[in-house]
């Protein structure tokens, strides 16, 4: 299994952008799909999940309203807008078949990253 996470850049405060996440070697029609990031000096943690069954949404406090996260049969988003500093970081998607969304536990493949920063 192969996750390719796509779409990080080098913004200005305010901007937008959309990350994807291509899978091979598996479907991701029956995961839920998972978004985490990585800040610079920091543990990673997580941003937004989707399941796969009723494409329930979580996400963290600090992206709420400003982040949504999509999916379609072989692809997972996740659109950022209103770009923070704070939001400068390493973003990985993961899918896993089961567990807590939020848990970096429950998630059995990672991507290896995409690089977001943001300026002020």
């Amino acid at each position: 299994v192969r996750l390719v996470e796509s779409g990080g850049g080098y913004v200005q405060a305010g901007d937008s952008l959309r990350l994807s996440c291509a899978a091979s070697g598996t479907t991701l029609s029956d995961k839920t799909i998972g978004w985490f990031r990585r800040p610079p000096g920091k543990e990673r943690e997580f941003v937004a999940a989707i399941t796969w069954s009723r494409h329930s949404t979580s996400y963290a406090d600090s992206v709420k309203g400003r982040f949504t996260i999509s999916r379609d049969t072989a692809m997972g988003y996740l659109q950022m807008n209103t770009l923070k500093p704070e939001d400068t970081a390493v973003y990985y998607c993961a899918v896993t078949s089961g567990g807590v969304p939020s848990r970096i536990e429950s998630y059995d493949f990672w991507g290896q990253g995409t690089q977001v920063t943001v300026s002020s």
